[in-house]
């Protein structure tokens, strides 16, 4: 299919996916909507009805997805053939060089007490106190290897191993739970023994120089990997892409694969400014907006609606660049009832000029987009959905 889309994409109209990560939700318990049907979105829900809608599984029926794997789906690749640890794209995202030989992982700071993990984000400190920290920890020295360590956004950072005989296939040292003690890093083959090892002794002297602080006085390792060579969007679908988002890691993603990084300002507002303020120089704008999953991983309903709202006063900016084709989707679903991302399909609708419209359609929504006339797809299918609604795909055959 990758193949046929490629021989099959032309030039044409610009296009825009907005993703508003972890969009899907559950009902309230009180009120039986989710975050998005309770979500006042006039702007939205008139795309809806002018547009298509569908429900897409990031990876497949069941499976929980991470960003990446969510956020590649989106792009039109394979999420399972084309798995990217988290640390490789945090070390992109804030603009790191890797060499072919460096090791990866992201870095969650985190709260420990008497040996367990009682925060997994550390109440997610300002971003100038993961400055601070990561300073400190840029303070460490190993032998025999090069430690490179630099702040993300808030809790998240990324640390980057150098030297030789280093090996991505690691466990990860985050429990995804609290009440826990962390875990030990492991080798998953024979080879990456002493990986484990230096990622072990790297979170010991992490601990050492982190007693003194406190929500952040230790560090969680995931996604341990280097850097892989992913085909080129560009060529893929024929456009001059560009990703503007606040948060880093979203930035690393897209210019893995090729877009240009954009400076994505510092909130939904300022987003929506550096869209408009580049419109001319590209015809593909990804646009990021992270609030909705960190409001759904707090288990914040509210704030996630608030979120939604916020996006949905953007949109008559968006459309007033009168761009051929529009996806508003989300990576995967966050619900906020559930406090972590969840298999759930997650909503989608695709507006142009040649959508069929879904006039009896009461919104923008889970149950609207359950009964839309695209169906239930799988999100690397959604990039032909938006190139063909554009007109940017040929007719296949005689």
């Amino acid at each position: 299919m990758e193949d046929l889309v490629r021989e099959l994409a032309e030039p044409g109209g610009k296009l825009v996916l907005l993703v508003m990560d972890g969009l899907g939700g559950l009902p309230h318990p009180e009120t039986g909507r989710t975050e998005l049907e309770t979500a006042r979105t006039p702007n939205l829900d008139a795309l809806a009805r002018k547009g298509s809608l569908g429900l897409h599984d990031p990876v497949a029926p069941g499976i929980t997805p991470g960003s990446g794997p969510g956020h590649l789906g989106l792009f039109g690749y394979d999420p399972v053939e084309n798995l990217v640890g988290r640390g490789v794209l945090s070390a992109l995202g804030v603009g790191m060089e890797l060499e072919a030989t460096d090791v990866a992982a992201r870095i969650n700071f985190a709260s420990k007490k008497d040996g367990k993990i009682v925060d997994r984000r550390a109440g997610r400190i300002p971003t100038e106190e993961c400055v601070r920290l990561t300073d400190k920890l840029s303070r460490i020295r190993i032998p025999r290897v090069e430690i490179l360590v630099r702040p993300e956004m808030q809790h998240r950072a990324v640390v980057v191993f150098r030297g030789q005989g280093l090996s991505p296939h690691v466990t990860d040292s985050d429990p995804q739970q609290t009440g826990v003690p962390p875990l030990k890093v492991e080798a998953r083959e024979p080879g990456a023994a002493s990986m484990a090892e230096l990622a072990n002794r790297f979170v010991e002297e992490v601990d050492r120089a982190l007693a003194d602080e406190w929500p952040a006085n230790t560090v969680l390792l995931r996604g341990f990997d280097r850097q892989p060579d992913l085909p080129s969007f560009p060529e893929r679908y024929g456009v001059n892409p560009a990703v503007i988002a606040v948060y880093p890691m979203y930035r690393g993603l897209a210019r893995l694969v090729g877009m240009k990084v954009l400076d994505g300002g510092h909130g939904i507002a300022e987003e929506f400014d550096r869209l408009e303020a580049a419109w001319s120089d590209f015809d593909f704008f990804f646009v990021h907006v992270k609030p909705t999953d960190s409001a759904g991983e707090d288990g914040d309903f509210d704030r996630k609606v608030r979120t939604i709202e916020e996006v949905d006063a953007q949109i008559p900016r968006l459309l007033k660049l009168d761009p051929a084709a529009v996806l508003v989707t989300g990576d995967h679903s966050t619900p906020a009832t559930f406090k972590a991302h969840t298999w759930h399909p997650v909503p989608f609708l695709i507006h142009s000029r040649w959508s069929r419209w879904e006039n009896d359609a009461e919104g923008f929504g889970e149950r609207a987009c359950s009964r839309g006339q695209l169906g239930r797809v799988r999100a690397k299918e959604l990039m032909p959905l938006l190139l063909a609604h554009a007109g940017r795909l040929a007719k296949f055959g005689a």
